[in-house]
């Protein structure tokens, strides 16, 4: 059982169910974004996208090590936790997610953010708040947003190199951090009212077409480090002017979306782009969606 730290007065632990069904949900927001197509680039039920090194398996045995973590992590914002004891537990899936995988990074970015917004959400349920989207990701940037920016790896260190980071300091962008320690704006502001938009109009196959409408205005707004990283500003450029262009024609809205989305899919993986960064968002709106409409404390 996870260490209880020196919670607020006001905090009271949350049922265990309450930690239980964020933990579920992240992983149901995780299951949904891979099993999502088509998608720019990434893996899906479909094909491996732009990657050599991966397949819808080694993102299930990601899942699988990954099912306690963010159960655990609700549970330890919930006790009023503070960044380092989230970034211990963090640590400890990615070395669960590796192993599971062969060394292979399928979920990096999500044991990131969505354990940040998990612990958030825990915290908000045993201070027997409301699971309003806004709030939830507002509470990552109130309660942890300095500690997640001052907690960037310093030179030497073992993630100091990373991609992300390496792509970065090259172009002068921010990065996973910077957007969690601003409380997700790029979901809050733009990908879950897209989301939400598509959801709430006629049509068949909503929850697909919307998640893939999400996908593609995140892909289209973010400075992605995937993308930057395997295609230089250059294929960043193509990649955002090209999902600005599928939503301009009307996105999912169009009578043959499908077949753009499809003939997207297709260039990306001719430049061997894949937009890791805007996937791991997607997750994050449709974890935030769907926590919206359960109640929390």
């Amino acid at each position: 059982e996870l260490r209880r730290m020196n919670a607020p007065a006001q905090i009271t632990p949350a049922p265990v169910a309450d930690c239980e069904r964020i933990g579920r949900l992240a992983v149901r927001s995780l299951y949904r974004e891979v099993a999502l197509a088509p998608k720019p680039g990434l893996v899906s039920p479909v094909d491996n996208g732009s990657h050599d090194d991966m397949d819808m398996s080694t993102f299930f045995r990601s899942l699988f090590a990954l099912r306690h973590y963010f159960r655990d992590i609700a549970r330890a914002g919930a006790d009023g936790a503070g960044f380092a004891t989230l970034q211990s537990l963090g640590q400890a899936a990615e070395a669960q997610m590796l192993a599971a995988t062969g060394g292979i990074n399928t979920h990096r970015g999500a044991i990131f953010n969505l354990g940040l917004l998990c612990a958030a959400a825990g915290r908000v349920a045993a201070q027997g708040g409301t699971a309003d989207a806004a709030h939830v990701a507002r509470t990552v940037a109130t309660c942890w947003g300095a500690d997640i920016v001052a907690a960037r790896p310093a030179d030497g260190t073992p993630h100091a190199d990373s991609h992300g980071l390496r792509v970065a300091r090259r172009h002068g962008i921010g990065g996973a951090r910077e957007q969690a320690a601003a409380g997700f704006p790029d979901v809050i502001d733009a990908a879950l009212p897209a989301l939400r938009a598509v959801l709430a109009a006629p049509g068949d196959d909503r929850q697909n077409r919307a998640a893939v409408q999400a996908l593609f205005v995140l892909i289209a707004r973010l400075d992605d480090s995937n993308l930057l990283w395997r295609g230089g500003r250059i294929g960043l450029d193509y990649a955002q002017g090209t999902a600005r262009s599928f939503i301009a024609a009307g996105g999912v809205f169009a009578d043959d979306w499908a077949a753009q989305a499809q003939a997207t899919h297709e260039a990306f993986v001719a430049r061997r782009l894949s937009p890791g960064g805007a996937a791991d968002l997607l997750a994050v709106t449709l974890f935030l969606h769907e926590l919206e409409g359960a109640t929390c404390g």
